[in-house]
């Protein structure tokens, strides 16, 4: 028997499937919102799952997001013609294995980030993620087989709405399954009080750097079903602007609390465009916005239980 949250997640990848066989007739403008939208959930949500639930503070998760886009994407285009008659020339086969590609890079990132890194704490482990999320950025305006500065394009538009979504669900559900564990209560353990944790013996460190890992995987998948939605990927879009983007939907929806978050995410999004004309004065709107958060709500605009007690 399935359980209540098992059928949810089947309904949530139905509804994705069905909405995608109409999306031939959205309005362009209107699709591309949805999709950032639905993007946009798999990157909070991930990223909920280090900073909120396990009380990290990253500012990488866009450095993730740009390893998991440029080598799905080199899956696709670079490899695309050899690797097509090898699946029977069905793209429908090749896209998801693009996407793993993408994610088990940006995850093998995380795990090579997170091992020397997040013995660290607070501000310092800020820090570090930061300076990663920038040298993947250098990195990949230096690299001319993935064009470099001037981006990568010719990449092949198979993102739809089903996958978008799709992917969101199961993110949604992964997370909220992995937390909900008996395992998963380690992850909370660590938020509540790390040192405490540490003395009844409790791995903290592992703890970390699997957070760090899961929520790097999820963000590799969401960089390549993006990459496949633009079907043109440059360093600029990955930098310091989308970490902070993705760091105000989770602080916006409460910290550890998965339905505000999705909430956040969505409504960050269509907020944005219509901020699209102030430029880069809306991270300015953005950082006034985490202020007065702080100050006023600091548990998030969208929590409405108590404070969670651990098991």
């Amino acid at each position: 028997m399935l359980s209540r949250s098992q059928y949810y997640l089947l309904a949530a990848i139905a509804v994705a499937f069905g909405a995608s066989w109409f999306s031939r007739s959205y309005n362009p403008y209107f699709l591309d919102i949805a999709v950032t939208c639905g993007i946009n959930i798999t990157l909070a949500v991930s990223l909920n799952l280090i900073n909120g639930y396990t009380g990290q503070f990253s500012l990488g998760h866009a450095g993730f997001m740009a390893i998991g886009a440029y080598s799905a994407a080199t899956v696709t285009t670079i490899f695309g013609d050899k690797l097509l008659p090898l699946v029977g020339g069905q793209t429908w086969i090749l896209f998801p294995l693009a996407l793993y590609a993408g994610g088990l890079v940006a995850s093998l990132a995380g795990l090579l980030v997170g091992v020397p890194s997040l013995r660290l704490r607070g501000d310092y482990l800020a820090i570090v993620t930061l300076g990663f999320g920038e040298i993947i950025r250098v990195l990949l305006q230096n690299i001319n087989a993935v064009g470099g500065a001037r981006g990568m394009i010719n990449i092949p538009e198979y993102t739809n709405l089903f996958w978008t979504f799709g992917l969101a669900a199961i993110t949604v559900y992964t997370v909220w399954a992995l937390v909900n564990s008996t395992y998963g209560r380690g992850f909370i353990a660590v938020n509540d009080d790390e040192v405490a944790a540490e003395a009844m013996g409790i791995n903290t460190t592992r703890y970390k750097i699997t957070a760090f890992v899961v929520g790097a995987f999820f963000a590799g998948l969401a960089g390549g079903i993006y990459a496949h939605f633009k079907q043109y990927i440059a360093p600029q879009g990955f930098g310091f602007d989308k970490s902070i983007e993705i760091v105000v939907m989770v602080i916006l929806g409460g910290m550890g609390n998965t339905v505000g978050v999705i909430i956040a995410a969505v409504l960050l999004t269509v907020l944005t465009e219509s901020l699209r004309k102030f430029g880069d004065y809306r991270m300015i709107l953005y950082s006034l916005l985490i202020i007065v958060l702080m100050i006023t709500r600091p548990q998030g605009l969208f929590t409405w239980t108590a404070k969670r007690k651990t098991a």
